[in-house]
């Protein structure tokens, strides 16, 4: 077992029914010209009010007029193969769109990864239908029989070519990749199942058939590889939904913003990266998209977190006018290093780590809301800790045996007589003659009565009582 093939029967109408808030309404995929619009594909519910595809629109409306249609778009389906398929490039490099509807990758050396084979094959099926696509799932010992047992079977597993045989030998001549031409002479000789074909002299069929129906019958039993060009992700994540109505609300907004941070994920994961800014549009009839920029501070790919951010960005914004579609775009895709995690998380389980805080933070009260705390280079105290718009590394090594309060006080304040006693000191900082901000004062380790330790100075020279200027934690 090597090889698996996913088969998305209906991938045009799963691309459709993901991008509408419910999946459980009638739906029908249009095509044809405008005199004669006919139904592509339809959904459960809609076939429930028998409507099949094939039938025209007025057959249709003629039954039941309590279903929505939208357009089928062909270019639609190879723009979602591409999708999955960079999903699928996360399990393994070997990634292949060279059949329609049909993801097939090498998984033999994913194994080791992510599990045995029902667990790998439990992981896939979760994900794909949190997508919203349905599937049939393959796996076998090369990609062409993959493909080919897919047609007729879901969740099979061939272990070795002498299973494969077996399988293959009950397949109609139709259903096993010949060309229509060929699978109609094959049973037009009374040769149903390939098993059938495959007992004739190879010198027969030779004579009788072109060259690529043999290549064909060698690559189905492994004797003959297939040369596949493999997938490789894009550099950059756009994707549109277009709205059937008219939105003018942010909460009927959360729906697409959510089904788009869940593929961003779905994509920075298969290309084991990042995104650390993107762009939110909401387009407009008639007037320029409303451009809604999201950053973050370092690079992160949870679904859930992405869709927090851009929902705090989005409520922030006013919507002037109704948007007609919805349009995510991502360039800043920057490696992704994992968070490292303690065996033993002590933390609540509601709680949240505090890059996911700081960022949700960030999102809901601005970018200036929050700020970090940086070294400056100056001995001063108050000039020695600046605010910083995002975490900067120490200007200086830090040194073990000089002692500086975490909590520094606005503005210093007297020491009343008796209240505190000197442990450790004093320590001598001269600073600032060069911006007319000169500084010379003896800073002193102290506690108080409480047990309280403080950082406190007195101007050289002088006597008297103590400012206090911060408070160790």
């Amino acid at each position: 077992m090597r090889w698996v093939c996913i088969l998305f029967p209906q991938l045009a109408l799963d691309a459709a029914l993901r991008q509408r808030p419910d999946p459980d309404e009638p739906l029908a995929l249009l095509t044809g010209p405008a005199q004669r619009r006919v139904l592509q594909a339809v959904n459960e519910p809609a076939r429930a009010l028998g409507l099949r595809p094939g039938q025209t629109m007025t057959a249709a409306q003629a039954l039941s007029k309590g279903f929505a249609t939208t357009e089928y778009d062909a270019t639609q389906i190879d723009y979602w193969q591409q999708f999955l398929a960079a999903w699928a490039y996360r399990f393994s490099s070997q990634v292949s769109v060279h059949y329609p509807r049909t993801v097939v990758f090498e998984i033999e050396s994913s194994l080791g990864l992510f599990g045995p084979w029902p667990v790998f094959e439990a992981r896939l099926r979760a994900e794909l239908t949190e997508l919203g696509f349905r599937h049939r799932i393959v796996a076998a010992p090369n990609p062409v029989a993959a493909r080919t047992l897919a047609n007729a079977y879901d969740a099979l597993v061939v272990p070795d070519n002498e299973t494969l045989q077996a399988y293959l030998g009950h397949m109609p001549v139709d259903r096993v990749g010949l060309a229509p031409e060929v699978a109609t002479a094959l049973s037009r000789m009374g040769l149903r199942q390939l098993s059938q074909v495959q007992a004739l002299p190879r010198h027969t069929l030779a004579r009788r058939f072109e060259a690529d129906m043999l290549k064909h019958l060698d690559a189905l039993v492994g004797s003959r590889t297939l040369a596949l060009s493999f997938y490789l992700p894009p550099d950059r994540f756009d994707v549109r939904i277009e709205l059937n109505y008219d939105v003018q609300s942010h909460q009927a907004l959360l729906f697409p913003l959510r089904r788009l941070t869940g593929d961003l994920s779905a994509y920075l994961c298969g290309r084991d990266s990042g995104v650390q800014r993107f762009d939110l549009h909401l387009e407009h009839a008639g007037l320029p998209d409303t451009v809604i920029k999201v950053g973050l501070l370092s690079a992160e790919r949870d679904a859930s977190m992405l869709f927090e951010l851009a929902r705090g960005r989005l409520e922030q914004v006013q919507v002037e006018a109704p948007v007609r579609g919805f349009r995510l775009c991502a360039e800043d895709l920057p490696s992704f290093v994992p968070q490292r995690l303690e065996l033993f998380d002590e933390r609540p389980q509601q709680s949240l780590p505090w890059e996911q805080l700081r960022e949700r933070l960030r999102a809901r009260l601005g970018d200036e809301a929050v700020q970090g705390l940086g070294f400056g280079d100056d001995h001063r105290p108050e000039c020695a800790w600046q605010m910083k718009p995002q975490p900067q590394q120490p200007a200086c090594p830090l040194r073990d045996d000089i002692q500086r309060p975490g909590w520094l006080l606005g503005e210093p304040q007297v020491l009343p007589e008796g209240q505190a006693r000197i442990l450790m000191g004093p320590e001598r900082i001269e600073s600032g003659w060069w911006d007319g901000a000169d500084v010379r004062r003896d800073y002193y380790l102290i506690e108080t009565r409480t047990g309280q330790r403080g950082w406190a100075y007195r101007p050289v020279g002088e006597g008297g009582s103590l400012w206090l200027q911060g408070w160790f934690a």
